[in-house]
């Protein structure tokens, strides 16, 4: 079936470009356009996503000596550095945020869930967290974080369940990570496990309103009075299971509600932490396990700024900078594709490595994520003559 494509046209298509062409229409994305259009744009960055080119003028120097190759790999024949450049800062970057979300969700319907949360079988687990991203000041004013430097932020929505990013909001350095809380739509009897920066009992009981439930860190000066305490466990590691109701004036009439704190002791860390949710039903030991599961959002972040390029940036412009950023997505979410529909035991990151030095070769994929080398092959057992 793939005999003959290059291994980067096999990639792309696992993506569908009708998708991303209705995306391109919503905003317009064409207008005007002759030859280099949004697809070709599209592609030409996610080559340069899984080929670890590290600026704009190495992509563009790595395409310019394959020019005999543009045609199968689908991304056109006017390939330059000033229509790259120019495409970045005037297209609009919603176009590649909408077709983001569109791959999300169709690898979530194909990544098999984590059977460690096999007891959250019927409820989605998320988990919220934010990464700063240092800048230049001096080369992206816009991005303002602090007197000398400049910053953006990726506010981030992880799917525990299947490790996948399934929301993206970025900003300058300046808006607090509690803000995104504002602009996210939470899913009805699903969990949101959040570090304490996220604490702000206005916020927590808009959750509680939309019939969601979150799972946090109680902050080290939270006032509350205990209305009851519940048995517990302690060679679990739970220490108590509280139910209480916060006192000060303020915060009283933010969440007016009870609310649950649980304590828990961390024999790895040889730390206690204290967890506060506005869940009832869940176990406290499923509690401060379920917290555990937030470090995956921290994993996440360490893999997309070693092995993507979020970290350098191929445009100075706010629209270049977001429309980067989101082709990154779009690139993790297809390695997570091509991994499922391939039914590959290796990591992303093992297909990752891959990929960035075999883009060029005809091998098919289902060949070339197959651990067939001769050397891994054991010698037979045959009963050959010995010449010496």
């Amino acid at each position: 079936m793939n005999i003959g494509k290059y291994v980067f046209a096999q990639v792309v298509s696992f993506i569908d470009p009708n998708d991303f062409k209705n995306c391109v229409d919503r905003y317009s994305g064409n207008y005007k356009v002759k030859e280099f259009t949004c697809w070709h744009q599209l592609l030409c960055l996610m080559f340069g996503q899984l080929a670890n080119r590290e600026s704009l003028s190495d992509l563009i120097l790595c395409l310019q000596t394959q020019k005999n190759k543009w045609y199968h790999l689908g991304i056109g024949t006017s390939i330059s550095k000033s229509n790259l450049a120019y495409a970045n800062e005037h297209r609009n970057w919603k176009i590649f945020a909408d077709y983001a979300y569109m791959l999300i969700a169709e690898a979530q319907r194909y990544t098999t869930p984590n059977k460690e949360l096999e007891s959250f079988e019927n409820r989605a687990v998320y988990a919220i967290d934010t990464t700063t991203i240092d800048l230049c000041l001096s080369v992206f004013w816009w991005a303002k974080f602090r007197k000398h430097k400049a910053a953006i932020k990726l506010h981030t929505v992880l799917d525990i369940k299947t490790e996948i990013p399934c929301y993206i909001h970025i900003t300058d350095g300046t808006v607090h990570e509690v803000n995104v809380l504002d602009t996210i739509d939470f899913e009805q009897n699903g969990f949101y496990v959040m570090d304490r920066g996220f604490v702000d009992y206005e916020r927590l009981y808009s959750i509680n309103q939309k019939q969601a439930f979150f799972v946090t860190r109680a902050k080290t000066n939270m006032k509350c009075r205990r209305i009851y305490s519940s048995k517990v466990d302690k060679t679990t590691g739970v220490l108590y299971d509280q139910t209480i109701q916060l006192v000060n004036f303020y915060a009283l009439k933010q969440y007016p509600e009870k609310l649950r704190r649980v304590k828990y002791f961390d024999e790895e860390s040889n730390k206690k932490f204290i967890f506060l949710t506005n869940n009832f039903e869940l176990t406290a030991l499923q509690i401060a396990l379920l917290y555990r599961y937030r470090w995956k959002i921290e994993l996440f972040f360490k893999w997309i700024k070693q092995h993507l390029k979020v970290k350098s940036f191929w445009g100075h412009s706010e629209n270049a900078v977001k429309i980067q950023v989101y082709v990154a997505i779009i690139s993790f979410v297809t390695v997570a594709l091509v991994k499922q529909k391939l039914k590959t035991p290796l990591t992303q990151y093992q297909i990752l490595q891959i990929l960035s030095l075999t883009l060029l070769n005809k091998t098919p994929l289902n060949q070339l994520f197959q651990d067939t080398l001769l050397q891994n092959i054991p010698d037979s057992d045959d009963n050959q003559l010995k010449m010496f």
